[in-house]
């Protein structure tokens, strides 16, 4: 499918969500990371684009990729950094999110970076702050930054993202980044395909424009692409499958369940993986792998969109 660019800009102040973003948004999003990913490159990693600018990153929940690449991104683009340790906040003090929002906002920063257990907790905060919003994962709803990172990683690999068969196996009922790469791969035109134990599959799933089955055979075959999700133990309340161990034997990724998917296949994994129960090591540590390219792709990516939602800049601090 192609996709018309005719966005230059960001239309929201915030990001709060795949859902707000156009086909265009997207992948103005994606041409930028590519800008912002030959920073990496170089011997000195840092453009002045948001001198000046303050940045909070504000994480409520457990993070090693998404909080450690937005505060890399941030430095790389010249920006100050701050980052509020949670568990020696006011938060355990009784303080709700709205009072220690409001007091971050009063020192004035340019940009918040959200992770709360809670969906919505970002737009919450988007309509009472003046700072723009980044979601950085809010409960079951949305992870956007990470979708838009897995589709930079697809399209660096692949050229394209419309036409490609994408399986996405594992826990679809609790995966905020199943519900953003929903919406951006089906707004790029890809042919999407959902696997996982019935009972960890979302009522509905299937009017979003996606094939749903329970057999990770159907939804691998023929694949470009197979992205495994993580068992969100942590979300779980009672048995949604008899144990760790049969969840593997049935829904797994091994070599032999890939054979099935395309000769090029990709096999790609959000993290934190749990081996040997959503996938094999040989797997996650084998030719198809892109998992860590996704975690390198997550500084450019997330660099482009503080760039862009802080209004772009003149082409010479990145040039």
């Amino acid at each position: 499918m192609d996709v018309p660019v005719a966005a230059t800009a960001l239309r929201q102040r915030n990001l709060l969500g795949i859902a707000d973003l156009s086909p265009g948004e997207i992948v103005l999003v994606l041409d930028t990371a590519e800008a912002m990913k030959e920073v990496g490159r170089r011997a000195i990693k840092k453009v002045p684009t948001l001198r000046g600018r303050t940045v909070v990153n504000l994480f409520f929940e457990p993070s090693t990729r998404t909080r450690t690449s937005f505060e890399i991104a941030e430095k790389r683009l010249s920006a100050d950094t701050l980052n509020v340790a949670i568990g020696t906040s006011s938060v355990v003090k009784g303080e709700t999110l709205v009072d220690t929002a409001m007091n971050i906002e009063a020192m004035s920063p340019s940009m918040i970076v959200l992770r709360h257990a809670s969906s919505g907790a970002c737009h919450l905060l988007a309509r009472i702050c003046k700072a723009a919003i980044i979601n950085a994962g809010d409960g079951m709803h949305e992870h956007p930054t990470q979708a838009l990172l897995d589709a930079f990683t697809i399209r660096e690999r692949k050229g394209r993202i419309g036409g490609l068969k994408v399986a996405i196996v594992g826990d679809l009922l609790h995966s905020r980044v199943l519900r953003s790469n929903l919406l951006l791969l089906t707004k790029l035109g890809a042919e999407v395909w959902v696997c996982g134990p019935a009972t960890l599959i979302p009522p509905g799933l299937d009017r979003l424009g996606v094939r749903v089955t329970t057999r990770v055979d159907e939804a691998v075959e023929g694949a470009d692409v197979v992205m495994m999700l993580r068992i969100q133990l942590e979300r779980m309340e009672g048995g949604y499958f008899p144990s760790l161990r049969e969840y593997f034997t049935t829904f797994g990724m091994t070599d032999a369940r890939l054979g099935r998917a395309k000769p090029d296949v990709i096999i790609m994994h959000p993290g934190p993986i749990n081996r040997g129960v959503e996938i094999a090591s040989e797997v996650a540590d084998g030719p198809y792998s892109v998992i860590l390219d996704q975690v390198s792709n997550g500084v450019a990516v997330r660099m482009a969109v503080l760039y862009l939602l802080a209004g772009g800049a003149d082409d010479e601090t990145v040039a």
